[in-house]
């Protein structure tokens, strides 16, 4: 890809304007690094970024993973909360974010609870379907030893669902960077997404290359990250 680009950009096989060389988004990005754009140095909107889809997934994984379980578990909580979670889940965020900012204003708590409304969702979802995984031998082979209902849910249950967690989480971080660049397209003063925005307006091309790069490198370290969490966590995925 990146030979292409360099190919396309040597040969003007598109506009400067509309696809800048290499060197040119190298100089930028260090440009935007030292002086700033959009009111804010790139450290400030990778961290102003950062910060709110940590808070999000703060927030997804403490409600999402002990209710996903209780639903798994139970079916009345089942019952109770898994039609309202599909029928939101089933909304672009986009959606619903004009009312998170007639409610909540424009400040940060809108994108917050949006993009808490966007990891919630399948990390519950996942925290419930490993539940629903637990093989019934397992269950029984442990209740047959005398396994209390608390060593049943910490010894087997838990263990046997965080597989499944975990993928719930990989994608709740995909979902969460998607609905925070947009989210920051249309209602914010900081972030990725908003510098992305303030460079599109003026046709700096090269600055929207350096932020969807750091987008991409912030992906693809949260990514790298679930792996080695996978690998420390269960390390039998992919092994029984």
């Amino acid at each position: 890809m990146i030979a292409l680009w360099f190919i396309a950009a040597r040969f003007g096989w598109a506009s400067p304007l509309f696809l800048p060389s290499p060197a040119e988004v190298l100089t930028q990005f260090s440009a935007v690094w030292a002086d700033g754009y959009a009111n804010g140095t790139l450290l400030d909107h990778t961290l102003a970024s950062l910060g709110r889809i940590a808070a999000a997934l703060g927030v997804g994984i403490f409600l999402g993973i002990p209710l996903g379980l209780l639903m798994g578990l139970n079916r009345w909580v089942k019952g109770i909360f898994s039609v309202p979670i599909d029928l939101y889940w089933g909304l672009p965020p986009l959606a619903y974010l004009p009312l998170l900012i007639i409610w909540l204003g424009i400040g940060e708590t809108s994108k917050i609870v949006l993009l808490s409304l966007s990891t919630f969702a399948p990390i519950c979802f996942a925290a419930q379907a490993g539940v629903r995984s637990v093989p019934a031998e397992r269950i029984n082979a442990a209740l047959s030893l005398g396994a209390s209902r608390l060593q049943l849910f910490t010894s087997i249950i838990l263990p046997s669902a965080l597989p499944e967690i975990m993928t719930g989480l990989k994608i709740a971080i995909g979902a969460g960077l998607s609905t925070l660049v947009a989210a920051e397209l249309i209602a914010a003063q900081s972030g990725l997404g908003y510098m992305i925005m303030s460079a599109a307006n003026f046709l700096a091309t090269d600055v929207v290359f350096v932020g969807l790069i750091v987008i991409a490198i912030l992906a693809f370290a949260f990514t790298s990250g679930m792996r080695w969490l996978e690998r420390r966590l269960i390390p039998w995925k992919g092994k029984l």
